[in-house]
């Protein structure tokens, strides 16, 4: 379960496991897209949550939120890229032509992670199991609102 949760090591990177962890979730996101869409990738979005709470609960006690369990980075960048999975297969092009979305996406998600403002907060300091991925989920869909947001921005919506 550990090399589950820990991105098949990757979490045991020296400095900065979570960005790792959501550079990994990126190439991961891309194939998941290029198979089933954003349909495959919500989906598989939650079968990693589910995955990563069932790990964390099973190692409850031995530490609140280890470093390198990096599961929840995965989750929450793949919500933070939702929205670019769905305009890629909205629009019908090729995912990687939407790379300013990836861009934003990666930015907005580790900014999210890392400074922990309002909502990601207060899930972060819930505590347990559950509270390790719900920090990640906030992150990762205040990041998708952004993205949206920029996106909008981008094509002229909100001019």
């Amino acid at each position: 379960m550990k090399l589950v949760l820990s991105l098949g090591g990757i979490g045991h990177l020296p400095l900065a496991p979570g960005t790792w962890g959501s550079l990994v979730a990126l190439p991961l996101a891309y194939g998941i897209h290029e198979v089933g869409g954003v349909w495959l990738l919500l989906n598989f979005t939650f079968f990693a949550f589910i995955t990563g709470y069932s790990g964390l609960y099973r190692l409850e006690g031995e530490e609140d939120d280890p470093q390198w369990v990096v599961i929840d980075e995965l989750v929450g960048q793949w919500i933070a890229l939702l929205p670019v999975s769905y305009g890629a297969g909205m629009m019908g092009v090729e995912i990687w032509r939407l790379w300013p979305g990836w861009i934003a996406a990666f930015v907005l998600f580790r900014l999210f992670d890392i400074w922990k403002p309002w909502l990601v907060g207060r899930a972060d300091r819930m505590g347990g199991p559950f509270a390790v991925m719900l920090d990640d989920i906030v992150a990762g869909v205040f990041a998708a609102l952004g993205v949206i947001a920029l996106a909008a921005l981008a094509h002229g919506v909100l001019m």
